[in-house]
Order: structure tokens, then C-alpha cells, then sequence
């Protein structure tokens, strides 16, 4: 028996196992080792983001990243009814296991850094996807997985300032530039199935947004 087999058949904690289903759950049918270990490493980095002290509690509140507990995903299913044994049996079932150790360790990040990621609905649902419609870069052209297109549209924001003339009483207006950008997601990896995505930094700096919404 190989040595990933005997670590499965120790009992799993709780939060190992339930981070391990999502990870199983959201993951393409590949099997991909890179594509699991970085969806966990999004989970737990979005986990910490948003000030959860457990997997359970994030899964419990936040559906978007944990859509696969709440769905009926058959995978999901599949590694939380799993027992020891059976999970290092099964190449798949422990390679979700071992992603999610690493992840909950503070290990290798293969997303590099991602908060977010898209599977086949981004080329299926392309015209109404939330972020096409708010525009993507592809940072790499092997990230660029379903051969889609980029979606990039100027924004340019500014202020207007009103200033009353104390002598005349009239108001006149000026108004400048704050910031410009043209897209808000760049990918940083794709595995397997998977896009992995952050905000674009000019976004961010420009909306004084929080990287992980």
C-alpha cells in the first residue's frame, strides 16, 4: 500500500473532511491533483478573508464558495459518506484529502493567490456570466482553458466638486478623473476544469475595493 493510503486511514477531522468534500465537489471530473489543491487553498483563503474561524461555518453561511455542500453534489456526498479505507482506495478521494491538508496548513497555493474561480458555466453561460459581463483579462494564454474571449471595456471614474462664489452666490463645478480601468478579473492559474481568478489591482485601487468580493 502506497504511503498517501496509510495517512487516509487514520480517522480525518471534521474540518479536513468537510473542506476536502467541497474541494472534491467544486473539482472537474479530472481528478486533477493541481486543480483540487488550489480550490482548497481559495476556500481557505477566502475562509480567512471573511473572519470565519471554521471551514463548517463559512460553508454554513457563505453558498456561492460552498455551493457544492448545499446542492446535491454527488461528489461532495461521496467523500463525506467515504470511510478511511474507502478514501485510500480511491486515487481521487485522496489526492481531495490530502489538497485540503495542505490548504489548512498554510502549504503551497497553486492557485497563486486567487479568490475566486469558474468552471464550464463561463463558456456555456458566457454572454450572462457575472464576470464576463464586469470584464476578464487572461494574465496567461494557458489559462485561457474553454477559448473564450477576453472582456475588457473602459471605465473611467471621476468627481464633480461644487463650489459656491461667496461674492456672486454662484455655484460653479469642476469635475476630475479618480480612475480608469478596464477590467476587474485577471486569472492567475487554471487546472483541470478550473479558472482561477483575483481582482485586477487598478480595480481595486481605483473602487477601494476588498480583493476577496
Amino acid at each position: 500500500m502506497s504511503e498517501p493510503a496509510k495517512e487516509c486511514t487514520q480517522p480525518l477531522d471534521a474540518e479536513v473532511r468537510l473542506l476536502a468534500a467541497i474541494t472534491y465537489g467544486e473539482a472537474s471530473t479530472k481528478d486533477d491533483a493541481d486543480e483540487m489543491f488550489a480550490l482548497a487553498s481559495v476556500l481557505v483563503r477566502q475562509k480567512d478573508a471573511r473572519g470565519y474561524t471554521s471551514v463548517a461555518s463559512f460553508a454554513a453561511k457563505e453558498k456561492t464558495f460552498a455551493y457544492a455542500a448545499i446542492d446535491g453534489n454527488v461528489r461532495f456526498q461521496k467523500l463525506m459518506k467515504a470511510s478511511e479505507q474507502e478514501i485510500a482506495q480511491q486515487a481521487g478521494l485522496r489526492t481531495a484529502v490530502a489538497a485540503a491538508v495542505n490548504a489548512i496548513n498554510g502549504g503551497e497555493d497553486k492557485s497563486h493567490g486567487a479568490y475566486f474561480w469558474d468552471g464550464a458555466d463561463i463558456k456555456t453561460n458566457y454572454t450572462r456570466h457575472f464576470k464576463v459581463r464586469r470584464g476578464i483579462k487572461f494574465t496567461d494564454l494557458a489559462h485561457n482553458i474553454y477559448t473564450i474571449k477576453e472582456s475588457k471595456k473602459l471605465i473611467i471614474l471621476s468627481k464633480t466638486t461644487k463650489t459656491r462664489n461667496r461674492n456672486t452666490g454662484q455655484i460653479s463645478s469642476t469635475t476630475e478623473e479618480i480612475g480608469r480601468f478596464d477590467h476587474q478579473y485577471d486569472s492567475t492559474a487554471a487546472y483541470g476544469g478550473t479558472i482561477f481568478w483575483k481582482l485586477n489591482p487598478e480595480f481595486l485601487m481605483v473602487t477601494r475595493g476588498r480583493e476577496y468580493k
